[in-house]
Formats: C-alpha cells, sequence, structure tokens
C-alpha cells in the first residue's frame, strides 16, 4: 500500500515538473513594442536596421539595432559573438527579455535566403 502511494508521489512530481519545463520552454513572438512590457522571455522577429549604428562587437556582447514591421527601433544586446550569415538575413529574431530599454538576447535565429529560391524564380 505505501509503495502505491510513493509512486503516485513520483508521479505527479514528474507531471508537475515536465508541465513547469515545457511552459518555461515557450516563448511567444511579440513586436518591439510588446518586447519592451513583458515579462519573461520573448523573441522579436525584425530586420537590421539600417539607419542605426553599425553592428558591433562590445566585449563579450553583439551589439544591433533591431527594426520591426512598424518601424519600431530596439537596440539588441546578443551575448555571443556576430553570428555566421548575420549581413545577409532577411529576418533576425532575438530570443530574450528588455532590460532598461535594451533587449539582452539569449540566442539569434538568422533566417537568410535560400540558394534554393534562385532556383525557384529560375523553373517559373
Amino acid at each position: 500500500m505505501k509503495k502505491s502511494y510513493v509512486l503516485m508521489g513520483l508521479v505527479a512530481l514528474f507531471v508537475v515538473y515536465a508541465g513547469w519545463a515545457f511552459a518555461d520552454s515557450i516563448t511567444p513572438y511579440v513586436d518591439i513594442a510588446e518586447a519592451r512590457t513583458a515579462r519573461g522571455s520573448v523573441q522579436v522577429k525584425g530586420l537590421l536596421a539600417e539607419d542605426m549604428p553599425a553592428p558591433q562587437q562590445d566585449g563579450k556582447d553583439f551589439v544591433f539595432w533591431l527594426v520591426d514591421e512598424s518601424g519600431e527601433k530596439l537596440e539588441v544586446r546578443y551575448h555571443g559573438t556576430e553570428p555566421d550569415q548575420f549581413r545577409a538575413a532577411h529576418h533576425i529574431v532575438a530570443v530574450g527579455s528588455c532590460k532598461n530599454g535594451v533587449f539582452e538576447a539569449e540566442r539569434l535565429l538568422i533566417k537568410c535566403p535560400s540558394k534554393y529560391e534562385k532556383m525557384k524564380g529560375g523553373a517559373a
């Protein structure tokens, strides 16, 4: 009898932990205005802002400006080095949170044009 209670308790703990881990891994897409006020980690999609300071390495951080579809701009500080294909990106997705007006990115997802897109245009 006691073994079944222990087993049920362990199963319940596992279910709670799995739910917590899953909820923690979900990061919603938001625009820059929402990213400024969001609590927790979010994903912001945009383009490299051409009229802002050029992307640069600042110590261990890579710093650049992102602009979203509404034209709003946000400084992004990525904790790493400039990713490959960064300057050729169609879209940049920064994953992190906003602190003191700067988006602190833990990850960057770079969406580059595919070499196969050229082939599609020629075949059509």
